[in-house]
């Protein structure tokens, strides 16, 4: 095998985006991503690093491992890509809704929080000023 520029070695790929060889190995092992073997050497495609991006991209959102795999999969159906994007519509939107939940689950502990620091405030005070009175 004759290598070109199309393809990149994992120390590239790992600069290429930002992620270490070990999680390169990691999704090659969970077949997501497909490098091809020129002795011990791992030699990446643009097929691989769209894959790459797509997995990473996938991560950020919060897809799990098996949703990506079941994503990418569905690129090889003969139907101009539109049940891959239909799934992934359908997914992210699941995600979209667990985000927005997770997010005003969190605003509201955080205003939850930041009443308990002022009540926290108020008694600390009350301690302090019962304390200077009593001294």
């Amino acid at each position: 095998m004759q290598r070109t520029d199309k393809f990149m070695t994992i120390r590239e790929m790992c600069d290429a985006f930002d992620v270490t060889p070990r999680t390169l190995r990691f999704y090659e092992s969970k077949e997501l991503l497909f490098p091809q073997r020129e002795g011990q050497k791992r030699l990446f495609t643009m097929r691989d690093r769209a894959r790459l991006k797509l997995i990473l991209r996938g991560k950020r959102f919060g897809f799990s491992l098996e949703e990506i795999r079941q994503l990418l999969d569905l690129y090889h159906i003969d139907d101009q890509q539109q049940t891959q994007i239909n799934r992934t519509l359908e997914i992210a939107k699941d995600r979209l809704a667990d985000l927005e939940s997770q997010r005003d689950e969190l605003e509201s502990a955080i205003e939850d929080l930041r009443e308990q620091i002022k009540w926290g405030h108020k008694v600390a005070s009350s301690i302090n000023q019962t304390a200077k009175a009593a001294g």
